[in-house]
């Protein structure tokens, strides 16, 4: 009887050991290999179609063009990422295939989303991108903290869809047409208003999915979701509203709105890059990190210059994707300490400078952007502010000598503006097929009046002169913090 008993006892143990391992192979001998084929499959078109991508049209719902391709292989390669880290990473976690299963339905809702012409499946796939993706924040239901997340991240997607529906049936029942071509071709002939409301509604949507200032509550709150999902936020998501604004291009020039974009760009920038120094949690530092460079690619539509926008989010995706899944390795080999202080040397100030301005020449080079009096100057400007961002923070967390990073600091500068403006060359090429995405608009008074605020920010924020004024430490301190619910204060 005892012997019996023991044998069930085996086989019940061998049975729980296929059940459990029968699930984790359909992911990764099949799922995984797939995102990476196509990935594959996506770069090798562009490889041998680049320049000039063919067009497809399946009958009026889907239209597959240079940024749509651009994108796919961006999102496969990101998913395929993050479902090869998660298999390992989140190995005994009990939702881990729900969890691989929603990333490869969120990336095919990417997709289809960039692809989609008809307006009713554009707003089906930008709800369901949200949809997908409070799931995942919130995907350990036993953890109140990450439903309230999820919650407030859901919430703030709906207002999104809502808006995104106001301004697209607006245009699309005012023109009688239900394609995004079809609906574009016929802007001129609607009134000024429908314009301009539909394209508000449109730049809100997008704000508020980029996390843009003062809709960046949701993004700090879904902290609490799994790394690889953080990752896929970060790289995929929070992107969709350059995507979205690239594909209306042509209705916000029609509607004369852009410096408002490039104003609320610019005020999110600023109050980003402060709220980032007051963190000490690796992920709130990298969530206010997104939130100021979806600035930056808000900034460049409000420039109009949306390719680059495109290649922002594309570069932006690459470097925070790494930040994301190497934060545990940052994290364990890293004591607490307090909020970061920006220290730099005189000699170092010059270098970076020197070294930037020569960026700048070198992208107004590569790029042709900045030669002219126009809003390609104030590309000139983001371009070498992000590069040097980038390049400090490398730089700082290195341990190379202080002779060494003078040296390797203008190396990394360069290289980086160079890649930058190559890649924005391509990107370019890309969407040639598509109308507005590369146009420079005039500079105005107000775009080199918010050159010199910046400058004046980046000032303060450099010798933290903001720390010695209470009301303005208390406010940036009050607005990066997350929707309140989700902080931990649950007995469970």
């Amino acid at each position: 009887m005892q012997s019996d008993n023991l044998i069930n006892l085996k086989k019940n143990d061998s049975t729980s050991k296929e059940k459990f391992n029968h699930g984790l192979p359909v992911i990764s001998k099949y799922l995984i290999p797939i995102t990476w084929l196509v990935f594959l499959s996506c770069l090798s078109y562009i490889i041998y179609f680049f320049p000039n991508l063919p067009q497809w049209q399946i009958s009026g719902a889907f239209e597959i063009n240079g940024l749509s391709i651009v994108i796919w292989t961006v999102v496969t390669f990101f998913s395929a990422i993050v479902q090869t880290y998660s298999a390992s990473y989140m190995k005994g976690f009990k939702k881990q295939n729900t969890f691989l299963l929603t990333c490869l339905l969120f990336s095919i809702s990417v997709m289809f989303f960039v692809a989609s012409s008809h307006v009713a499946l554009l707003l089906l796939f930008w709800l369901s991108m949200g949809i997908l993706m409070s799931k995942l924040i919130g995907i350990n239901k036993e953890w109140n903290e990450a439903k309230q997340a999820a919650s407030c991240a859901r919430k703030n997607y709906f207002v999104s869809a809502l808006f995104l529906s106001i301004g697209v049936l607006l245009l699309a029942f005012q023109s009688d047409a239900y394609t995004i071509n079809e609906i574009l071709s016929k802007i001129d002939e609607l009134p000024v208003y429908v314009n301009i409301i539909a394209s508000v509604c449109i730049i809100v949507a997008a704000l508020i999915q980029s996390a843009i200032f003062p809709f960046h509550k949701w993004l700090l709150s879904a902290m609490t979701s799994p790394t690889p999902a953080s990752a896929l936020m970060h790289a995929g998501f929070v992107n969709g509203a350059g995507i979205l604004l690239a594909i209306f291009a042509p209705l916000l020039f029609k509607a004369d709105i852009l410096l408002l974009i490039f104003i609320i760009g610019g005020v999110t920038a600023i109050i980003s890059q402060f709220t980032k120094l007051l963190q000490v949690n690796v992920k709130q530092k990298l969530a206010c990190s997104t939130s100021a460079q979806m600035s930056f690619m808000i900034l460049q539509c409000g420039l109009g210059f949306f390719s680059a926008a495109i290649t922002h989010l594309i570069l932006h995706g690459f470097y925070k994707a790494y930040l994301f899944l190497s934060a545990g390795e940052e994290i364990e080999n890293s004591a607490p300490k307090n909020a970061d202080k920006i220290v730099l040397k005189p000699l170092q100030t010059l270098f970076i400078l020197v070294t930037s301005a020569l960026g700048g020449v070198l992208f107004a080079i590569i790029t042709g952007k900045g030669t002219a009096f126009d809003s390609g100057l104030f590309l000139t400007f983001i371009v070498a502010i992000t590069v040097g961002q980038v390049t400090y923070n490398i730089i700082n967390k290195s341990s190379l000598s202080s002779a060494k990073k003078l040296i390797v600091l203008p190396i990394l500068i360069i290289a980086g503006i160079t890649f930058y403006g190559l890649c924005f060359n391509g990107v370019t090429l890309l969407m040639s097929d598509m109308a507005f995405t590369n146009t420079p608009v005039e500079l105005t008074s107000v775009h080199i009046g918010f050159g010199v605020i910046f400058l004046i920010a980046f000032y303060i924020m450099l010798f933290g002169i903001y720390r010695k004024i209470p009301w303005l430490y208390v406010k940036l301190l009050n607005n990066s913090q997350p929707y309140g619910k989700s902080i931990l204060s649950f007995k469970n």
